[in-house]
């Protein structure tokens, strides 16, 4: 049999029982028992210490508790006495005193709040043991934990119904022990009890019940309790670790459930993290899977809804109104089942969860990067690359979440470089599937448009790279008969990249040394109708491919190929409005069912060939504004973000026109189900 350490103490060998310090005496300050100083984070009377002996795994007492002697109205040799006949007895079969000590570890006033009774009796409450007797079993128990076999489960289940976080520090102290005692005796006693332990995470599972006789005792103390109880018995068993993170992932709150029950469990995870460094990444990956999992089942839900449901939804996300937040629901709130305010408000429900998360991961990280070039910064930003490799790029229409890379690569070059190069790999990478490299791509334009802090030399070095790519893409697909999204996706979602970052940071795309000293680069008006010295090639590739059979322009968001046209017009890079008269004529569904003849992917998709609109690219740039009102504070937009600022020049000018018309920005974004503002193809907002 394997042993372990009492809490406190290392044993040097077994004739060393008797000198082991009873766990309930206060003791000497060089012993495991122990008060935090006023510098450490925690503020609890006490604190246990694991033996750094990990070998040895039975837990251990000495025999004479004196205090719990004098405190309890049973000896502890009797109650010892009484539990071992009563397991012995039940091991042959006589069940009466088993039955009777599991109606010590659940008494009535437990039992009551199991069965929903809220109807208080105070004599029941006298029927059921007292506090310092329940003290004596626990004790008691532990040193028969040896006889705790795989029969003895439904004592084990009422053991781990006593509330031994409402109680005194005495008793959480042994109740741990005693913890430690059961997992020892077999490896599902462990997984009991740290589910059980895990169950407390939630408000709503681990409910707290006061205990008679003992003060109440606060919820901070509860969760120290509770922490100092984790981590000595991952201490002893390593292997709980693994034990441990499924719970966490199984036992995380539902997306329906509310910020309050979110926050409180998450707060559970990152105390875990602190206690036991091992299991950082495995956590900070759990919550920023469940956030984003929150993050796009909110925006592909939103997009399946009515516009009168999205409008009202959109104004508890902007806080655009003055009114408290249940005034935007008053519409909708005069009869509790109308299924659209039910539905509102569980819109408004995750949006709070999804900003209050949020913000949390903001105020975790953010003093990590008040240097944002020191070795810890540079490690916690590669954990956060590592987290949006595997969970958030992956997943498609993530809204939100990636603000954390966003935030944090704009606090040096070289946290920017990390992130261009890690997108830029995934977007190379040959064994990537198609749809993640597309997003990659789709990353990599959004981050270059929208970043204020990224140089000029970097968005022509990436620009420089989409066009070297989207060339050779043509130069090797010249036998291409006809645009086609699905076959020729990748080249796609580079040439829509390439012409979105032209829409943000044309002016990064001139060489400035042979600008004439005529312009101001503060006033767009000057660039009008100037011949401006555009970077190398820009200009001959872009009409080599726009004039190629691959015709990017027809396949790609009609929104930016708009907004591109315009500014390439007016600025003298390329005139297309040509090309965009002819793609009118031109039906994708010729070329989308000729390549797919079976119709398969045709069904696979819900595709419906008369709708031209399925046979684009999505115009998907997941760095469009940020629209969560309270985790926002953490962006200072004013110096890292690139706002879209159409030229109120050109809406004047092109009154007279004819080669253009004003686009309805958000018609198009309702057709591609975008919950956008202030975006590239707004007209709407206000011009500079």
């Amino acid at each position: 049999m394997t042993t372990a350490t009492p809490l406190g103490r290392r044993l040097a060998s077994p004739t060393d029982v008797s000198t082991i310090k009873p766990i309930l005496r206060k003791p000497a300050p060089q012993q495991g028992l122990k008060r935090r100083s006023n510098d450490d984070d925690e503020d609890t009377s006490f604190q246990l210490q694991s033996s750094p002996t990990k070998k040895r795994k039975t837990v251990m007492f000495n025999e004479s508790l004196n205090v719990v002697r004098e405190i309890s109205s049973k000896s502890l040799d009797e109650a010892k006495a009484e539990v071992r006949k009563a397991l012995e007895r039940h091991a042959q079969g006589v069940n009466g005193d088993y039955d009777n000590l599991k109606a010590v570890f659940v008494p009535p006033r437990i039992k009551k709040r199991y069965g929903d009774d809220e109807e208080s009796n105070e004599d029941e409450d006298e029927e059921g043991i007292k506090a310092e007797d329940l003290l004596v079993y626990v004790v008691a128990l532990t040193s028969s934990a040896p006889l705790l076999g795989k029969k003895s489960s439904d004592l084990i289940k009422s053991v781990l119904q006593c509330s031994w976080l409402e109680q005194d520090d005495n008793f959480a102290k042994a109740y741990i022990q005693l913890m430690a005692a059961l997992s020892s005796v077999q490896g599902s006693y462990l997984s009991q009890v740290l589910s059980m332990m895990v169950d407390k995470f939630s408000p709503v599972r681990g409910l707290a019940v006061p205990v008679k006789g003992f003060a109440s005792v606060d919820a901070e103390t509860r969760k120290q309790r509770l922490h100092l109880g984790l981590r000595y018995l991952l201490e002893l068993f390593p292997a709980g670790g693994k034990i441990i993170l499924n719970m966490l992932e199984s036992k995380f709150p539902y997306t329906e459930d509310s910020k309050a029950v979110h926050m409180e469990y998450i707060d559970h995870l990152l105390r875990l993290r602190k206690d036991r460094p091992e299991l950082d990444r495995d956590i900070m990956e759990l919550i920023v899977t469940k956030l984003v999992k929150l993050d796009v089942e909110m925006i592909v839900d939103l997009e399946s809804e009515d516009d009168e449901t999205a409008q009202e939804v959109m104004k508890l996300l902007e806080g655009n109104n003055d009114e408290d937040d249940s005034d935007a629901e008053s519409d909708f709130s005069d009869d509790e089942d109308d299924e659209q305010a039910r539905r509102i408000k569980l819109y408004k429900s995750k949006a709070e969860t999804m900003d209050a998360i949020l913000d949390l991961l903001f105020s975790v990280y953010n003093p990590i990067f008040e240097d944002p070039d020191s070795p810890e910064a540079i490690e916690a930003f590669q954990d956060l690359l590592s987290d949006f490799s595997n969970v958030i790029l992956p997943t498609f229409k993530s809204r939100h979440t990636q603000f954390l890379l966003f935030k944090f690569a704009m606090k040096s070059h070289q946290l920017m470089d990390l992130f261009i190069g890690t997108l830029f790999n995934i977007a190379f990478e040959s064994n990537r599937q198609p749809p993640v490299k597309q997003a990659a791509v789709g990353y990599l334009a959004s981050f270059i448009a929208r970043g204020a802090q990224v140089t000029s030399e970097q968005v022509q070095k990436v620009s420089k790279t989409f066009l070297d790519y989207i060339d050779h893409y043509r130069a090797s697909h010249s036998g291409c008969r006809g645009p086609d999204v699905k076959r020729y996706g990748q080249y796609y979602a580079y040439f829509q990249g390439l012409l979105y970052i032209f829409c943000f940071r044309w002016r990064d795309l001139i060489d400035r040394d042979l600008v004439p000293p005529s312009l101001d680069w503060d006033d767009v008006a000057s660039f009008i109708g100037v011949d401006l010295p555009w970077m190398p090639w820009l200009k001959s590739r872009l009409q080599a491919n726009i004039a190629s059979n691959l015709n990017p322009l027809k396949c790609c968001s009609p929104v930016i190929v708009e907004e591109f046209a315009r500014l390439s017009h007016h600025l003298r890079l390329i005139y297309i409005y040509p090309q965009i008269e002819k793609n009118k004529s031109i039906q994708l569904s010729q070329f989308f069912t000729r390549t797919y003849a079976t119709g398969g992917a045709l069904r696979d998709s819900g595709c419906d060939t008369d709708e031209e609109k399925w046979t684009h690219l999505e115009p998907y740039f997941p760095f469009d504004p940020f629209q969560l009102k309270g985790s926002k504070r953490w962006l200072d937009l004013s110096n890292t973000y690139m706002p879209w600022k159409p030229f109120a020049i050109l809406n004047k000018d092109e009154g007279d026109d004819g080669d253009v018309g004003e686009t309805d920005e958000e018609t198009e974004a309702d057709e591609h189900g975008s919950i956008q503002e202030d975006t590239a193809t707004d007209d709407e907002n206000n011009y500079d």
